[in-house]
């Protein structure tokens, strides 16, 4: 009986990228990013030992209690939240596990975000025991990013056929026009990281009894605006460059959405350190940092990729290109 029931669920099984498979794709970004601003709100409401045990929320309890109040429910709602990556996980899992042989690609990209969970489970109940040390918050953060990053490849990946996957073509973009996406990849990263720092010397801890780490907030402030710079400096000579070359359509596209979210950033960063951190403001560049982490893997990918591009067809072995 299990075999053959296997056997048929295995035939219903997409043979191509369809588009449940984009739109599961479209979901697992979507829902890295809404992990990461839910737990943005959980450390900016001082909720963050709301449960002050993991993986229970408290020594007796699973859930949330009523005298654990507002807190208990916002940190336990945003672990509730794991459970919906889990199923949009599972869900892609499944979708690609008939092109696994053909679409090795999505089926690594999707067992990646899979596996990431169980990592940020694991280091968000550290996060708990340790009573919301910085860096380990701080770490929590960048694992979250890493899974953007990812989740962006894997929908850039998913809107190609099969036959699309197998086509090779030349990047996009020009030997210098890469070389300037992969400063802009690496100077995003660094400014990740030192954002990192700032958020754990600045005064939204997770929990008013939290540690801090010590570090001077004014001046690492300034060293995270350092890379900010030259991310703008750069983004924008690319831009220049890729109009000034008549590059494909996608990748101006591309760029130009970078360059938005960069100076949409930027803006942001700058209001909120001068307002002296209004919550709703850190909140926005959370959603920020995950949309330029995500606009510059985007960005780098269409540039940098052998595989067609989106608005590039495929017909009896003639590519066929739109600007």
């Amino acid at each position: 009986m299990t075999l053959p029931v296997l056997s048929r669920v295995r035939e219903t099984l997409p043979r191509d990228t369809t588009p449940l498979v984009r739109r599961l794709a479209v979901a697992s970004l979507v829902s890295q990013i809404a992990i990461v601003v839910t737990g943005g709100a959980v450390r900016l409401t001082a909720s963050g030992l709301g449960c002050p045990e993991w993986p229970r929320c408290t020594p007796d309890s699973i859930v949330t209690t009523p005298e654990m109040g507002f807190h208990g429910v916002i940190e336990f709602g945003n672990r509730l939240l794991t459970f919906v990556l889990v199923i949009i996980a599972v869900a892609m899992i499944v979708a690609v596990l008939g092109l696994r042989r053909d679409r090795k690609d999505l089926f690594r990209l999707s067992i990646g975000l899979f596996l990431g969970i169980p990592a940020q489970a694991v280091i968000g109940g550290i996060t708990v025991w340790t009573g919301l040390n910085p860096w380990v918050v701080g770490l929590h953060f960048v694992v979250s990013m890493i899974l953007v990053a990812l989740a962006t490849v894997l929908v850039d990946r998913a809107r190609l056929t099969t036959e699309q996957y197998r086509e090779r073509r030349a990047p996009a973009a020009s030997p210098p026009l890469r070389r300037l996406l992969v400063v802009a990849t690496a100077l995003t990263s660094v400014t990740i990281l030192l954002g990192v720092v700032v958020t754990g010397s600045g005064p939204h801890a997770g929990d008013h009894g939290a540690a801090r780490n010590g570090l001077d907030a004014l001046l690492v402030t300034r060293l995270h605006a350092l890379p900010v710079y030259l991310l703008v400096a750069t983004v924008a000579l690319a831009v220049v460059v890729a109009y000034r070359t008549g590059v494909h359509g996608a990748l101006r596209r591309a760029l130009t959405l970078l360059a938005v979210v960069v100076v949409a950033q930027g803006a942001i960063g700058y209001t909120q350190h001068f307002l002296h951190l209004p919550i709703a403001l850190v909140a926005l560049h959370m959603l920020g940092a995950s949309l330029l982490m995500a606009a510059v893997v985007h960005a780098l990918y269409i540039g940098t990729t052998t595989k067609p591009l989106p608005g590039t067809t495929v017909r009896a072995g003639v590519r066929e290109s739109v600007a």
